[in-house]
């Protein structure tokens, strides 16, 4: 279930980056005639960063990927350590949570 929520939530993600640069993409594409030289410079910029995201967005999916996959081999692995872990990690969460 927990694979699942990830797997979602980070689906998500990639898809919210990809729409943002696939919006950028488009307003580009729609104001390219009606720059000057100083917009052209602001829109050349853009356009590497751009690139720079789309290049960040796949590598931050074949980390997830990874992450996800040794997480996955580490809780088959070993069961009973992975539920000590997640019991720990939730006492802790909810003694920060109960305190004032």
């Amino acid at each position: 279930m927990a694979d699942r929520h990830i797997a979602a939530s980070k689906d998500k993600l990639l898809r919210d980056l990809r729409s943002v640069m696939s919006h950028s993409e488009d307003l580009l594409k729609e104001i390219a005639g009606e720059l000057g030289d100083r917009g052209q410079q602001a829109r050349d910029r853009l356009k590497a960063t751009l690139e720079s995201a789309r290049e960040t967005c796949n590598e931050l999916q074949e980390r997830a990927q990874a992450g996800m996959e040794t997480a996955d081999t580490m809780v088959r692995e070993n069961p009973y350590a992975a539920v000590g872990l997640a019991f720990g990690v939730g006492l802790f969460v909810g003694v920060l949570v109960a305190r004032k």
